[in-house]
């Protein structure tokens, strides 16, 4: 009898660009029993699964309220709940390993997170795995040619779905600082951004490794951007190696 437990695997499919799938992610999803991707509505196919279906067939739909800006919401809360039950069934139905696409990492403001908790609620003896993915911010900064930090530079990512309090702050106390998901707020995102004086190094990007992408400097930015914009603004830097710091 085959005591294997079964596996739940996050794998990041990174930001757009199929070439950018690590070669154990693709060997994960080319392996697993099911490949579950997330979309908005069952009608229209999701980024991740774009990227999937570039090594696989088996990108099967669930739905998440993947634009959901109202935090706790009962309708992720069912979203969560109806995904958990498909991996739990395909596990019922005799899979052994049900990989989940997530863009960018799994660990890193990702829908998986809260698949796996909810899984392991109904199915306490499964294997929860991460295979991870490039992030946004350093697809961006490799397309932009932006160094994301240097010598002893901090580095300060966070999303805006909230506003832009935080980014205010960590203008003033970070050194590069990357702004997610800042759509729905971008105009003043912008602004904050200039009245820190560092809009002239800032760039943007949306739809990375897509055949539409925008990668631009962000102060020639107008009109509305998508909600899944990126925002690099990095440190200030005036000489080669001055972020450098010896022991003392």
């Amino acid at each position: 009898m085959n005591q294997e437990k079964p596996r739940l695997v996050g794998v990041g499919v990174g930001p757009g660009d199929p070439e950018l799938v690590t070669v154990r992610g693709v060997r994960v999803l080319r392996e697993a029993d099911v490949v579950l991707v997330p979309v908005m509505a069952l009608d229209e196919p999701g980024r991740a699964e774009s990227v999937v279906r570039a090594y696989t067939d088996k990108a099967e739909r669930v739905v998440f309220a993947l634009n959901d800006t109202g935090g706790l919401s009962e309708r992720r809360v069912t979203a969560w709940d109806a995904a958990a039950r498909r991996v739990v069934e395909a596990f019922a139905g005799g899979a052994r390993t049900v990989a989940f696409a997530t863009i960018g990492d799994p660990n890193v403001y990702s829908t998986f997170t809260y698949l796996a908790r909810t899984v392991r609620e109904r199915e306490p003896g499964v294997e929860v795995e991460t295979v991870p993915g490039v992030t946004a911010m350093q697809d961006l900064a490799a397309r932009s040619g932006t160094v994301l930090t240097e010598g002893d530079e901090s580095l300060c990512l966070l999303p805006l779905t909230g506003g832009t309090e935080g980014l205010r702050a960590a203008l003033e106390t970070c050194d590069t600082v990357v702004a997610y998901k800042f759509g729905r707020v971008a105009e003043e995102t912008l602004a904050v951004v200039r009245d820190a004086g560092r809009l002239d190094d800032a760039v943007y990007g949306a739809r990375l490794g897509l055949p539409d992408e925008a990668v631009r400097a962000a102060k020639g930015l107008e009109g509305p951007v998508p909600y899944l914009s990126t925002l690099i603004v990095p440190g200030r830097r005036t000489t080669t190696g001055g972020k450098l710091r010896g022991r003392e």
